[in-house]
């Protein structure tokens, strides 16, 4: 049964939501992970990573490996992301119709675990940037990550809109927890590499196929 409360604004991840980055992403993280003396399968790196701050990723990183990072550890790798994205990076599939239908109707914005950086980057690459320019918000901006749900209650705040009036399209475990926990309804996107089950729960509607997101937002 749709779920008839009224949507204030719709809440957007970045990564594996809009842009079809976390497949090439977590790829990378292996190389560079094993580089660093940690083998994952991407499986595990899915579990561990998908939706967390590159913060967070360093935290583990080290406290697994028992050792401190330099500040600049990520320099000598992210040419490995750069080339990955340049190559292959493209807005995930059905969503750009999506957007069509759900942004005159509904208020959106995005909410990642991404910098701006990143955001403006991979948002550009794709075409998608000027569909959410000036409502774009970054992990960086809060104390808390992805679970907590920190990131959501101040892409609300800045959007003026109530919790209770949120949805939330994420693609990972973390950020459909991070949505519950914010009082917000979720809408996990099993189309890309997280599995149907780690996203079910409760306030969250499952699906596989973008092009479906605007009928389950009742549009």
């Amino acid at each position: 049964m749709r779920d008839e409360r009224p949507i204030g604004l719709v809440i957007f991840d970045c990564d594996g939501v809009l842009v079809d980055s976390e497949k090439l992403a977590v790829r990378v993280d292996r190389e560079v992970l094993a580089d660093l003396g940690w083998e994952l399968s991407e499986r595990e790196i899915v579990h561990r990573f998908v939706g967390r701050s590159a913060a967070h990723f360093r935290a583990e990183v080290e406290a697994h490996l028992g050792l401190q990072l330099p500040d600049d550890w990520e320099a000598p790798y992210q040419h490995l992301y750069d080339e990955a994205f340049e190559r292959e990076l493209e807005a995930v599939v059905g969503v750009v119709e999506a957007l069509e239908h759900i942004g005159p109707a509904l208020a959106t914005c995005v909410a990642s675990s991404g910098s701006y950086e990143k955001l403006d980057r991979t948002l550009g690459m794709t075409g998608l940037l000027p569909r959410f320019e000036g409502r774009i918000f970054s992990a960086v901006d809060v104390e808390n990550g992805k679970p907590a749900p920190d990131l959501f209650l101040h892409a609300a705040v800045r959007m003026g809109v109530a919790p209770e009036a949120c949805v939330v399209i994420e693609d990972s475990r973390f950020g459909v927890a991070a949505a519950r926990a914010a009082g917000m309804r979720a809408f996990g996107y099993a189309g890309g590499i997280t599995p149907w089950e780690w996203l079910e729960g409760e306030e969250t509607t499952v699906f596989d196929d973008m092009a479906r997101l605007p009928e389950l937002l009742g549009l």
